[in-house]
């Protein structure tokens, strides 16, 4: 089972990624809303879906990076922002865009972990 990080501060949001992803299979490994708690959380995950602005200020961009160097964890940018990346994590794997559809969460998760029979439909995954 694929382990997957939260980063995101509005917790009605983080609790739908939550859902979508628990109902597919994934284990949500934490729920972070700022640096320190994702940062802490990072090494247990696989994948992380990753808000840009967050609780401490736009730090988002920092901790995708931080955790593709640290642990080597596959980055997905959910964001309605994502020209705010910057320089995209190494390991990132794309963008969804806010609001989005539990489709757009899937796919990116199934391409994430690799999976043979993941499927990308319409623009769900904007690659960076």
């Amino acid at each position: 089972m694929k382990s997957v990080l939260i980063v995101e501060d509005e917790i009605f949001i983080a609790m739908e990624i939550e859902r979508v992803l628990e109902e597919a299979g994934y284990r949500v490994v934490a729920i972070a809303a700022d640096q320190q708690e994702a940062l802490r959380a990072g090494s247990g995950a696989d994948v992380a879906f990753v808000d840009l602005n967050l609780r401490d200020g736009p730090t988002g961009p920092i901790i995708a990076r931080e955790l593709a160097a640290r642990h080597g964890v596959r980055v997905v940018y959910v964001t309605a922002n994502p020209s705010q990346i910057g320089e995209p994590a190494t390991t990132a794997i794309g963008c969804i865009r806010k609001p989005f559809t539990d489709d757009a969460i899937l796919a990116a998760a199934a391409v994430a972990v690799g999976s043979a029979d993941a499927v990308v439909t319409h623009d769900a995954i904007v690659r960076l």
